[in-house]
């Protein structure tokens, strides 16, 4: 932990101070204006206080000293202040930092230091990685980790705990699928947990069977039934987990995240980390549910604290499940499983409760909801609501993934924001048309109508479900064609929109999605100086290989975090 610690100040004690006024010169600068237009400069200058000071369209001249002498009795003008740092970026692009409008910053952490499944393609080779952490990490109570997806593995169904027992039956092991929907259980964590044949799954839940018990894999709030008994990660485990997802998401050009979800963990780790000087990275805070959002903030939204670094601004609520899970809440039956139509997690009155609950003090609702019919409640509740509730609430919908094409009009009217992941898309096209049929799918990841429409269209990751890298995000919001190129023009490629959107939607649209729009997410005169310098001209790229680009600098306040390499 000493090592980590000393690690993180000198990646924060880079060579240049960090608030004071100076310039990056000679740069390939591309912004954005207030319409959303790119900006070209060959300079920013950067105040004392770590903010933009001004772009400069061309080189920047140093101000000349010649005074006219002074009248009888006045002084001479003062000397115009030097700078205090100069950097001649040798013709290298300079964009704004990049914000992730949806993501799980402890969650990443977490699975950056557990067991990750993410890159197995089969079950067989999950196994042998279960196996192979088992072996590397003897004494543990339990074995927890992340990652596994069926349809990655072309399993074609969920796996079961007989074959995660193949790999490890004597110590418990609980598995999240890669979309936090599902949990994975071995024999020996179901009977920890005390689950049997006879238990029943709460509402908002669903616990596979086989012949009469669990099988295995329990959806959504029947998660609870093990995670009750899995041992939460120590507060020294949490500030690791922390310090490893800030430098990921510095190497990818992440300077702010909204996380949806915090717990009063969670905040606790962000302060420490922000009280010793760490926080590095913007995080835009949405308690996990009621009770973390009063235990956190109390009775209203905080303050930003620490030089804009940190704010509970908000709520997450649940409303349904993941596609891949079948947890999404559709108003017709699945086409691959008759009979399902997913899960509400949160009954329609109940619903409406919370979020007038938080409302009432001003926090900011954020409701996750993938399936048409979850997208119809959320509208429906939030019509509702404005009756109540006046101003600038900007609701938020968390992946608006599938939407009856009837409700897509209701977006700009009712004053919602759709935080949208444009990975999602490349990473479920196949699924969504074997979940739902090509008919249902005409307003499924609708990008371009939400823009057509007027709608605020914020982007992010929903990382760790997905990769953070914005590049991607860019490359897939602009191509609808996953890393393979697939398919070929693009998924319903009606639904691609242009570079300058992709870039506003990972940077001001993002941090106008969390109220942040007027303290960072743009090279504006005033907001916080933090950029990205990165190895290619992203406005003439092709669309495909923006997915490539690689960060070569991250500055977030003036002040540089990250260097490639070091």
């Amino acid at each position: 932990m000493k090592a980590l610690r000393l690690a993180a100040i000198a990646a924060i004690t880079l060579p240049f101070p960090a608030f004071a006024s100076g310039v990056i010169d000679n740069v390939n600068g591309i912004a954005l204006d207030a319409n959303g237009k790119i900006v070209h400069f060959g300079a920013l200058l950067v105040d004392d206080d770590g903010k933009v000071e001004q772009l400069i369209p061309g080189r920047y001249q140093e101000p000349e000293y010649k005074p006219k002498k002074p009248k009888r009795g006045q002084p001479w003008p003062e000397r115009p202040k030097p700078l205090s740092f100069k950097m001649d970026a040798g013709g290298k692009t300079l964009i704004p930092g990049l914000i992730d409008a949806h993501g799980h910053v402890m969650g990443y952490g977490l699975s950056l230091i557990t067991l990750d499944l993410s890159d197995t393609q089969s079950l067989a080779q999950a196994q042998a990685k279960i196996r192979a952490y088992v072996e590397a990490n003897p004494g543990r109570k339990w074995i927890i980790g992340t990652g596994w997806n069926q349809e990655q593995w072309g399993l074609g169904r969920f796996p079961t705990a007989a074959e995660l027992d193949a790999a490890e039956s004597e110590t418990p092991v609980w598995l999240e699928r890669v979309d936090g929907h599902a949990g994975w259980a071995n024999s020996a964590a179901i009977r920890a947990a005390g689950v049997t044949a006879a238990s029943k799954a709460p509402m908002g839940g669903r616990i596979e069977m086989a012949a009469g018990k669990p099988a295995g894999v329990f959806i959504d709030k029947a998660m609870d039934l093990i995670q009750k008994v899995v041992p939460p990660p120590a507060p020294k485990d949490r500030d690791t987990a922390l310090e490893k997802a800030q430098r990921a998401l510095l190497s990818m050009g992440i300077t702010g995240i909204a996380d949806m979800g915090t717990s009063m963990e969670d905040w606790q780790a962000f302060r420490r980390s922000a009280d010793r000087g760490a926080l590095r990275v913007r995080i835009m805070s949405y308690a996990y549910g009621l009770d973390n959002m009063v235990l956190i903030a109390g009775p209203e939204p905080t303050p930003w604290l620490y030089d804009d670094h940190l704010r509970m601004g908000g709520i997450k609520l649940l409303l349904d499940g993941a596609l891949g899970s079948r947890g999404a809440w559709l108003r017709a039956d699945y086409a691959d499983a008759p009979g399902q139509r997913g899960l509400p997690m949160i009954p329609d009155t109940q619903l409406r409760n919370y979020m007038s609950r938080a409302a009432m003090d001003n926090f900011q609702v954020a409701v996750h909801a993938i399936g048409d019919a979850a997208n119809r409640e959320v509208l429906n509740a939030i019509e509702e609501l404005n009756d109540t509730y006046k101003g600038d609430r900007r609701w938020r919908i968390e992946h608006a993934q599938i939407i009856d094409p009837a409700d897509l009009p209701r977006f700009k009217p009712l004053g919602v924001v759709a935080s949208m992941q444009p990975v999602h898309e490349s990473s479920d096209w196949r699924m969504a048309t074997a979940r739902l049929g090509e008919a249902r799918l005409t307003g499924a990841y609708a990008w371009k109508t939400m823009l057509d429409n007027g709608v605020p269209l914020a982007f992010g990751s929903d990382v760790p479900v997905e990769s953070p890298n914005p590049f991607v995000g860019m490359a897939v919001a602009m191509t609808r064609e996953d890393a393979k190129g697939e398919p070929a023009g693009g998924w319903m490629p009606e639904q691609k929109v242009s570079f300058e959107a992709a870039l506003d939607g990972f940077t001001r649209q993002a941090a106008y999605a969390g109220f942040a729009e007027k303290r960072f997410g743009n090279l504006a005169v005033g907001q916080r100086a933090d950029f990205l310098l990165i190895d290619r001209d992203i406005t003439t790229s092709r669309a495909a290989d923006i997915r490539q680009t690689q960060v070569l600098e991250t500055w977030i306040g003036g002040k540089r975090v990250y260097v490639k390499g070091q």
